[in-house]
């Protein structure tokens, strides 16, 4: 396996072992670092193996970080339409 296949599943990894730890604080500062380390492993992934891996590597961050996904689509949802519920 590739190294950053290697990155991208010790991330997955490490946030399966965040998100199973008790947080007081919903797990946000744990969310931002996650995304802030996942976002590079992403494009080294597409890299190194073409976007079509890429858009796979994606779904697996975007299903374990779906709630701060949730809630960008929802503030962009809410910068975009204003008069939308």
């Amino acid at each position: 396996m590739s190294v950053s296949l290697t990155l991208a599943c010790l991330w997955a990894l490490a946030a399966t072992a965040i998100g199973l730890l008790p947080s007081k604080r919903n797990h946000r500062p744990e969310a931002y670092v996650l995304i802030a380390v996942g976002i590079p492993i992403l494009g080294y992934v597409t890299y190194q193996h073409g976007p079509w891996v890429g858009l796979i590597v994606l779904a697996g961050a975007v299903s374990i970080l779906r709630w701060p996904v949730w809630y960008l689509l929802k503030w962009l949802r809410a910068r975009i339409l204003p008069g939308a519920k």
